[in-house]
């Protein structure tokens, strides 16, 4: 979902879906973090995660294919997205000591490719979940 088509289909309820799907993946984070604690490796969380939107009713990609076209060339193996979901925002998942800014560069490149509005960037590796979020917002149109 990009700008633009947020605008088309009133600009506002578009954020509204957003903002309720981010709230769905913040909370579903909680659970998956309360449950497990952090140390973990990021394939778990991922896993537990998508399993908890599963169970809300969003679709959910995992690890899906995100290519780069650079000129005429397309190269179908450029990155990976950790979740796609609901077809509009990106998770991407760390499970590091602390996240780092170019963490959210990568988000951000990512949001960028797929022309997505907005991400969240979720570090499990923390003692309380909040600690561990960021939200990152593609403002290139």
């Amino acid at each position: 979902m990009n700008t633009e088509g947020a605008e088309g289909n009133g600009g506002h309820r578009g954020l509204e879906k957003i903002n309720q799907i981010t709230e769905h993946i913040i909370g579903a984070g909680m659970r998956v973090h309360t449950a497990l604690g952090p140390g973990l490796l990021e394939s778990a969380y991922e896993a537990c995660l998508a399993y908890e939107l599963t169970k809300t009713g969003y679709s959910i990609e995992r690890q899906k294919r995100l290519p780069i076209v650079y000129g005429e060339l397309r190269l179908e193996e450029g990155y990976r997205i950790d979740l796609l979901v609901g077809k509009a925002v990106i998770v991407e998942l760390k499970a590091v000591t602390r996240l780092e800014d170019v963490h959210e560069a990568q988000l951000l490149s990512y949001l960028r490719l797929s022309c997505c509005e907005v991400g969240l960037l979720i570090n499990f590796h923390v003692k309380h979940l909040r600690d561990g979020l960021r939200r990152v917002i593609n403002t290139k149109k």
